[in-house]
C-alpha cells in the first residue's frame, strides 16, 4: 500500500511505514502543514505504528520541522508506537546534537539499521 503528498512519501515493509521526506527544504508553514496532515492521521489509522522517517532528500530545514517531530513522536508513543529516524544530512545532524534531540530520538544511518533497529526494540 502506497501513499503520497506532495511532502512525503509513504510505504509499507511489512508492518514497517517508512516514511521519506521528498522535499529538499522544507521551510515554509505550507510545507510544515502538508508533513503534519501527512503524518497525524497515518499515525491514527495505525495504531501501534511502527514508523521510519527517512531525511535521505532534506538538506534543509526550519527549527518548526523540529517542534513537528516532537509533535510526531508524542503522537506516536500515544498509541504504543515505535518511531525511527534515518539517513539525516551531517549538518542537520548537527542541529539535533546542539538541541539534544539526538537524545530523544532513536536515529540511524539508513533505512535498513532503521528497521533492524525496530526489530530489537
Amino acid at each position: 500500500m502506497d501513499k503520497a503528498s506532495p511532502n512525503v512519501s509513504v510505504k509499507f515493509h511489512g508492518p514497517v511505514a517508512i516514511a521519506l521526506l521528498t522535499d529538499e527544504k522544507i521551510l515554509d508553514e505550507s510545507q510544515l502543514q502538508g508533513l503534519q496532515s501527512s503524518f497525524m492521521p497515518l499515525i491514527e489509522q495505525n495504531p501501534k505504528i511502527q514508523l521510519v522517517i527517512d531525511f535521505s532528500n532534506v538538506k534543509f530545514l526550519t527549527s518548526s520541522v523540529l517542534g513537528l517531530l516532537i509533535r510526531i513522536s508524542k503522537k506516536v508513543y500515544e498509541t504504543d508506537g515505535r518511531l525511527r529516524l534515518c539517513s539525516i544530512n551531517p549538518k542537520i545532524m548537527e542541529i539535533f546534537r546542539i538541541t539534544r534531540l539526538d537524545k530523544i530520538f532513536e536515529i540511524y544511518p539508513n533505512v535498513d539499521d532503521a528497521l533492524i533497529g525496530l526489530k530489537k526494540a
